[in-house]
């Protein structure tokens, strides 16, 4: 079982992280409502059903996901849809979704502690990644007297991510997206002699949109006069998977940020990456997020230097 993910420093990892998506939210805010943009908060996976997953066994006898029962973690996810409802300039919607009724029902309590918003505060009990396709779909970004645009956080913790949603976020162009990538998790699947279940293939085929991480994480060995048996012997570690990762955004999004932030326990080990890309084609708009993402990215906490209008 991963240890406590308690302290940064004089921070928690709650705090932490926290406090990077509040400076961003801040940030974010202030430029559209400046461009008097419709714009909202989404939050995929939302909050605060994780630790209630079915924890299957791995070979070893250990849970699979013991990050989602870490206490620090659910903290975070009671606390990031708090955080956006907290951000002034306010947002004109917020969307949380959560399949889990019990934290649903939590969601319903914290939306009547902010009896201003409460009419633009919508809870969708449902699947994620089809909830997110649709809204990706059926919103009208580019279309009517006001553009659209909005900031989505996802937090797969248990690696329900489907590449198909990040393809439909990258596809509106008018979204900004910050991701939980469970980098230990994935690790923790990889076994060291490429013997994998079905189950755990599949799950990573879904989640990285192709099947190719296999030759990157497991590379094919060279075959000799003596030896032409395909024993496949594990190359990746948490630093190469968090860049396949990293690497994979780029090729759907706009630009992504280069300095995805480390999570890690009282012990060093990342537990996940905090990333982040731009679905905006304009260079200047793509830039100016980029930007300001890599600055709240930095280790040392920072205030966000660039809050100049973004272009269309």
């Amino acid at each position: 079982m991963i240890s406590s993910l308690q302290q940064f420093g004089n921070q928690s990892w709650t705090q932490d992280k926290l406090e990077r998506v509040r400076k961003y939210l801040v940030a974010y805010s202030k430029i559209m409502n400046n461009l008097n943009f419709n714009y909202m908060y989404i939050d995929g996976f939302a909050g605060t059903g994780y630790h209630e997953l079915k924890q299957e066994k791995d070979d070893g006898g250990d849970r699979l996901f013991p990050e989602a029962e870490e206490p620090e973690v659910k903290k975070f996810l009671d606390g990031s849809a708090r955080i956006a409802l907290q951000v002034e300039p306010r947002f004109q919607r917020y969307v949380f979704i959560e399949k889990s009724r019990k934290k649903a029902a939590e969601l319903h309590k914290l939306r009547d502690e902010f009896p201003d918003k409460r009419d633009d505060i919508e809870i969708k009990p449902v699947e994620a990644n089809a909830c997110l396709q649709d809204i990706c779909r059926i919103t009208p970004w580019r279309t009517g007297s006001r553009q659209h645009r909005a900031v989505m956080f996802i937090d797969p913790f248990g690696m329900q991510l489907s590449w198909e949603t990040l393809k439909a976020v990258a596809v509106t162009e008018a979204i900004d997206t910050w991701i939980l990538f469970p980098v230990s998790a994935v690790n923790r699947l990889l076994k060291r002699d490429g013997e994998m279940r079905d189950s755990w293939r599949y799950r990573l085929d879904s989640m990285f949109g192709e099947p190719d991480w296999y030759d990157v994480f497991f590379p094919r060995p060279r075959a000799t006069l003596f030896d032409n048996i395909d024993s496949r012997r594990k190359l990746a570690d948490m630093t190469l998977i968090g860049k396949y990762f990293n690497d994979r955004l780029s090729t759907i999004f706009a630009d992504v940020a280069s300095n995805p932030y480390t999570l890690r326990n009282t012990r060093g080990v990342p537990l996940f990456l905090l990333c982040f890309a731009v679905a905006n084609p304009d260079p200047k708009a793509s830039r100016l997020a980029i930007k300001i993402a890599q600055d709240i990215l930095k280790r040392e906490s920072s205030t966000p230097r660039l809050l100049f209008p973004m272009t269309d």
